[in-house]
């Protein structure tokens, strides 16, 4: 069935691929949808399987999913699986009043930020786990959206799908190479000590998608996961949201750009640099950030080393309409990333016709395409390179009206919602009958990892010890918003 033919509707009794509808539980540990690409995955993946006909329910923790309501007035819905929220605004990494600790995971929760590390995969896994037991029969699969936690293995009471976006030891890698002192090296590697539960995690996994062939190839090499269990289901933009619209001006020299944070994975200091080299030619260009301004930092120093308070806007909290209109309104879309598991910043600009200028970090190029046919392609981490582009692309409006067409119909072939649902079933189906037809001992997917015994859900060392001491609020604060 083609992706418009799913958009139709299913019949009443069957779903669209003809077959009985499954009950999905959707795990996300973080759903926020204006930050970060996760809480975007959940909402419009589960709209579209529910557009398909199966019944969706997304299980979540703090800062809760948005989630659609499909037309009939049906859809997937929300059940809360409430953590601590230790990393809300305004005041993160907060400790909770002796009122709030509702059990030993609790207390892991809390210990674990206490002593520099990031709890949130292990204790929403541990909730999940305890979740899904309660409610055996109630699911036909569980989907887990890279939680990657200790308390996903073993018998959950349905097969299990995960879907990691890209290793977050990505992550890891090019922070600590940005590290500028030994406190901070020594800090990232206490934040980041989780990934060493979500490699044992990954290794065990029965069946993982992933968003495109660049991570498909990084959780093979950094993850140890074998090839055959790995399969990509590419994702996309919401298409009709993020639409042309000639009607909305375009504001000269105006340049967008989304950072969630400041980490050196989004390239955002190579942009500010670039923007200072293009200002020189073009005095009207100027930067819009959909993302949190840093206080401190790379980015902050650039742009007041550069002289570009008045040049670079941070907007934050915005609707849907309101991103889509700002990105309408630029004539130029931007993604200058070090690595990118898929980027749906790119494919969201170039469904709006907004010509794009990205790097080619990581699985960028899978999605903006070839240079010069449906974007400027240029290297991760060049500044030169990036102002080169900008500067090309401002002032040639032909080149601009030609990439943002062509960008426009790269998307609507290969990266949208519907198609992701429909590969995404197919998997969901697959590992329906793989684990029908396997030994119940068989449903961890391999043997346990060193240092756990059969059916556990925590290694025999303490999931504690992933962490150690104390470092400063500020070196984190940028990881935990989103």
């Amino acid at each position: 069935m083609t992706a418009e033919a799913s958009q139709a509707g299913p019949r009443q009794d069957l779903a669209a691929d003809g077959r009985r509808p499954l009950r999905i539980a959707l795990l996300t540990y973080k759903g926020n949808p204006f930050c970060g690409g996760q809480g975007v995955y959940v909402r419009h993946l589960s709209r579209e399987l529910a557009r398909l006909g199966h019944r969706v329910e997304v299980i979540g923790a703090q800062p809760y999913p948005v989630l659609d309501v499909l037309d009939d007035g049906a859809g997937p819905r929300l059940t809360e699986l409430p953590s601590l929220d230790l990393y809300r605004q305004p005041d993160p990494f907060r400790t909770p009043g002796r009122d709030e600790y509702r059990d030993w995971v609790d207390a892991l929760e809390v210990a674990t930020m206490w002593t520099g590390g990031f709890p949130e995969p292990l204790t929403f896994s541990l909730r999940a786990r305890r979740h899904l037991r309660a409610r055996r029969g109630d699911f036909d699969v569980v989907h887990d959206n890279q939680t990657l936690g200790y308390g996903l293995l073993g018998d959950i009471g349905a097969p299990l799908v995960t879907t990691v976006h890209h290793p977050i030891t990505v992550d890891r890698q090019l922070e600590l190479d940005a590290a500028g002192s030994r406190r901070r090296r020594l800090s990232v590697r206490r934040w980041y000590a989780f990934t060493r539960m979500q490699k044992r995690v990954a290794r065990r996994l029965p069946s993982v998608l992933t968003v495109s062939g660049s991570s498909r190839q990084e959780i093979v090499d950094h993850l140890g996961v074998r090839p055959d269990r790995v399969h990509v289901v590419h994702i996309g933009a919401d298409t009709d949201l993020f639409s042309p619209d000639p009607s909305v001006r375009r504001v000269p020299g105006r340049i967008v750009t989304t950072s969630s944070a400041d980490v050196p994975l989004k390239g955002l200091v190579f942009l500010v640099e670039a923007l200072a080299k293009v200002r020189t030619e073009q005095p009207d260009a100027h930067l819009v950030v959909v993302g949190k301004r840093p206080a401190e930092g790379p980015v902050a120093r650039a742009i007041e080393r550069y002289g570009l308070g008045r040049a670079v806007e941070f907007v934050k909290g915005i609707s849907d309409a309101e991103l889509v209109d700002l990105v309408r309104s630029a004539e130029v879309a931007c993604v200058p990333s070090l690595y990118e598991g898929f980027s749906l910043p790119a494919a969201e600009a170039m469904a709006t016709g907004t010509p794009l200028l990205a790097t080619t970090g990581g699985a960028i190029p899978e999605v903006a395409g070839a240079d010069g046919e449906t974007c400027l392609a240029v290297r991760p981490g060049d500044a030169g390179a990036l102002a080169a582009g900008l500067t090309r692309l401002l002032g040639d409006p032909a080149l601009r009206e030609r990439l943002g067409a062509a960008g426009r119909e790269r998307v609507l072939r290969h990266f949208t919602w519907a198609r992701a649902a429909e590969g995404t079933v197919a998997r969901y189906r697959e590992a329906v009958a793989a684990s029908a037809s396997a030994p119940a001992s068989a449903a961890a997917g391999v043997a346990p990892a060193p240092g756990e015994t059969a059916g556990s859900a925590v290694p025999a060392a303490s999931a504690a010890s992933t962490t150690s001491a104390a470092t400063a609020v500020s070196d984190r604060e940028s990881r935990a918003t989103c």
